[in-house]
């Protein structure tokens, strides 16, 4: 089964499905990079874990059927000998703690000495979170590209803060951004429409070897049918977070021709 969009699907956003599809694009993009590196280059996927918590979209995801609870009171039971009852709580709330969340990093490698040459990130709403999130991933990428090291950036969610803090990026619905080693102060971005097909990226190595090509929509094209997301999207329902107003009807129209094929 294909998702029915015709590049990035909207319903893999959901809070519920994305850390799946997150884990599940890292290897496709590692698998699908590894024969076009060999020999000189590797692969590999580094995890790291970052705590992070809910904010109220999240919780309202997380946990449809809360709710608050008021108690009832029961007349008061005196104990032998006391004339005091103890008074029950009047809400019973569920409490939200943090958690961790690990996140993957695509890593390629020269073999002759190791060295990290190109970091693939992709990225995650804790990454894009206002506040200590942010902060700290705009920290990893200013380590990172310090190190003279490539990064590719995936950002395929919409809601959130971009982290590259770029003059003149006008808004889209996703992007790529690709920041060379060799010139740190230059990004190459790819502005993605949810009506685009996802483009083939250039992946820098060392001076002297030609980039490697990635076909990100063959990327998640793969996964989604190798997870069988169609079993866990319901596209009779509006996507989270909704799509703009200009594409909502489009949407409609292509989901409603789909349905009407199968």
């Amino acid at each position: 089964m294909l998702s029915p969009f015709p590049g990035m699907d909207p319903y893999l956003e959901n809070r519920l499905l994305w850390h799946d599809v997150h884990q599940r694009l890292a290897g496709q993009i590692s698998r699908q990079l590894a024969p076009r590196l060999a020999p000189r280059y590797v692969a590999r996927l580094a995890t790291r874990f970052v705590t992070s918590v809910p904010d109220g979209q999240e919780i309202s995801i997380l946990y449809p059927d809360v709710d608050v609870t008021p108690v009832r009171q029961p007349p008061p039971e005196p104990l032998a000998g006391v004339a005091v009852a103890v008074t029950p709580a009047p809400l019973t709330l569920t409490s939200v703690s943090p958690e961790q969340l690990k996140l993957i990093t695509v890593e390629l490698h020269d073999v002759a000495q190791g060295r990290l040459v190109t970091a693939i990130e992709i990225l995650s709403p804790v990454n894009k979170r206002s506040g200590k999130g942010l902060d700290e991933y705009r920290a990893k990428r200013e380590t990172v590209l310090s190190a003279e090291v490539h990064l590719l950036e995936i950002d395929l969610l919409r809601q959130g803060t971009r982290p590259p803090r770029l003059v003149g990026l006008t808004p889209s619905d996703y992007f790529v951004f690709l920041t060379r080693a060799e010139r740190r102060h230059l990004t190459d971005v790819w502005p993605i429409c949810v009506r685009d097909s996802l483009p083939v990226l250039p992946v820098p190595l060392l001076p002297g070897d030609d980039d490697a090509p990635l076909d990100l929509g063959h990327a998640l094209r793969t996964i989604y049918g190798e997870a069988r997301y169609d079993l866990s999207v319901d596209y009779n329902q509006p996507p989270v977070p909704p799509l703009a107003e200009q594409d909502t009807a489009w949407a409609q129209t292509l989901l409603a021709d789909v349905k009407r094929k199968t």
